[in-house]
């Protein structure tokens, strides 16, 4: 038995053992990582960091091969794409995409690659109509070089939608419901999902006098919106169920919806923006996701999901944009979030979902 082998059989029982001990393991809340800052700890720190709030995943928006070598034997499972500027290329020249998927899937044996991101919120942009093919492209290239269980997919805002109040009226935009329709097929043909990026805050700050901070944050008691035979507490649910109804509409309701992005900044839009708001919102939706409960529409669905995002990052424009980050560059906690997942109690069919989906991709590394 190769040393590979041996170790990630160690990290299987390891693993196990995690998740069916400890039912706090908020195993499908992933955070996403950007570097959009010049000050932010290294890839070693990063990835400790990651560790010690106990989360299951990680976002990268394009590969960074040193953070991809902390990332070896830890467990997290990662969603990687390529920069949107790389699309038309990874499109129109299969070698391209081949050689992509060899210099940053291929040789990291020990990393839990399990989705792809080709493209992230480009879909109504000149670039969208190159997505398809891409997609396409990686997944060939993936099964070229063994690794034809990672999923491949994009990622869509809720500007993609036409219509999403109420859930049942979701639509997508007749200007990309072509395109759109082209992408799912894809991905319900390779069993993958559809990722989006939804952001209540910006329900919220546009539009206070007919959205309340109560409905947006998880803070309400009883439901605001009532939908025929479904009743929602918060955004969050209906938008995802409008993305479910418009799936529905173009024929692919069975495609799953999983989310690539969501949070609230801490500052920069008094009094939308700040601490308290961010606390409730974050927790509010972890404390939904360690229930293992899906939406309304899809009770019995998990919605994977990562938060927006890791580290306050001081290059980007304006100050909301700089201010959605858990922790500050010097790993400090700008508030008491992930303490959440070391006092929630996950129901069993929960921890045993979880517990599924890491033994299955670990164990497709192994004799795939």
């Amino acid at each position: 038995m190769s040393n590979s082998t041996m170790f990630l059989i160690a990290t299987l029982l390891f693993l196990s053992a995690r998740l069916t001990t400890a039912g706090n393991m908020n195993s499908f809340a992933g955070v996403c990582y950007g570097r959009n800052g010049d000050n932010l700890p290294s890839p070693a720190k990063t990835v400790s960091l990651y560790k010690k709030i106990n989360v299951g995943g990680i976002r990268l928006y394009e590969p960074f091969p040193d953070l991809i070598v902390s990332l070896q034997g830890t467990g997290l499972l990662v969603a990687i794409g390529p920069r949107n500027e790389a699309i038309k290329t990874l499109a129109e020249e299969y070698q391209f995409a081949l050689n992509w998927d060899k210099t940053f899937i291929a040789p990291y044996k020990n990393v839990a690659f399990n989705w792809i991101t080709v493209g992230n919120e480009v879909i109504e942009g000149e670039i969208g109509r190159y997505v398809p093919q891409a997609m396409k492209n990686i997944k060939a290239a993936l099964t070229e070089i063994g690794n034809s269980k990672i999923h491949v997919t994009t990622v869509i805002s809720t500007a993609a939608l036409a219509n999403s109040y109420p859930p049942s009226a979701g639509v997508f935009k007749p200007a990309i419901t072509e395109l759109i329709t082209e992408i799912v097929s894809i991905l319900s043909s390779t069993d993958s999902p559809l990722m989006v990026n939804v952001y209540p805050y910006f329900a919220y700050a546009s539009d206070p006098s007919h959205v309340s901070l109560e409905y947006a944050t998880f803070r309400s008691t009883s439901p605001v919106v009532t939908d025929g035979k479904y009743q929602y507490t918060n955004i969050f649910d209906a938008t995802l169920d409008a993305f479910n109804v418009a799936l529905e509409k173009i024929n692919h309701g069975s495609v799953k919806v999983y989310v690539a992005e969501t949070g609230w900044p801490t500052r920069g839009n008094d009094p939308y923006t700040s601490v308290e708001n961010a606390r409730a919102y974050n927790q509010g939706l972890l404390k939904k996701l360690t229930t293992g409960k899906g939406t309304p529409r899809r009770p019995n669905v998990p919605v994977i999901t990562f938060f927006f995002e890791m580290f306050n990052e001081d290059l980007k424009q304006g100050a909301v944009e700089q201010s959605f980050g858990f922790f500050d560059p010097n790993m400090a906690p700008v508030y008491d979030m992930w303490n959440i997942a070391r006092t929630s109690n996950a129901s069993p069919s929960w921890v045993i979902w979880t517990n599924w989906v890491i033994w299955t991709m670990l164990i497709t590394r192994l004799f795939y």
